[in-house]
């Protein structure tokens, strides 16, 4: 088991070839400590698990491993469906240049006005939104900011070793940076 850092995990699923619309994730509070947890899974692009802390208000820092190769049975039913009411993700990637955040604005406001005149629902809406935004992954997310899901308690159980690793090496981090005594 690789442990990385947490923007290498996220660059590795931007950068991965997968159905952008395929990802999902949950995210909640660490079970000890401060900072959250946070998987991300998509059937053939594997499961991530990510553990990240605020240093600052401004800086996020953290570490993530891949968990597993795919979604499988004992996976799935821990992650959000879309047809579970969850809510949203995305992830974006910056125009690569003046060229390309024209040609992005131009289909988003295209879409806008598509769906202005129609009757789509929600899920489509946000779909269509990503596709024209180019979001390299997007998807259902279950997130609870003051409490911990059973869900991702779960997923914490089923990968034991990894959920120790990593909470070893935020851990570390942690105590590197002196967040536990506050801002100065």
């Amino acid at each position: 088991m690789q442990i990385r850092d947490w923007q290498d995990i996220l660059s590795t699923v931007v950068d991965s070839d997968h159905d952008p619309e395929g990802w999902r994730a949950i995210a909640g509070q660490r079970a000890t400590g401060v900072g959250e947890d946070f998987y991300l899974g998509h059937p053939n692009g594997g499961v991530y698990h990510l553990k990240t802390y605020a240093k600052n208000p401004t800086e996020l820092r953290g570490v993530g491993t891949q968990i597993a190769r795919k979604i499988d049975d004992e996976i799935d039913p821990l992650l959000p469906r879309r047809g579970d009411d969850p809510g949203r993700f995305a992830m974006q990637q910056p125009p690569k240049d003046e060229s390309d955040a024209e040609s992005i604005a131009s289909q988003l406001e295209s879409t806008l006005r598509h769906h202005a005149d129609g009757e789509a629902s929600a899920e489509q809406f946000f779909s269509d939104v990503m596709d024209a935004v180019d979001s390299p992954a997007f998807g259902p997310m279950k997130y609870e900011l003051s409490e911990r899901p059973d869900r991702l308690e779960n997923l914490s159980e089923s990968f034991e070793e990894a959920e120790e690793l990593l909470n070893a090496e935020l851990d570390e981090l942690i105590e590197d940076d002196d967040v536990g005594r506050g801002f100065h």
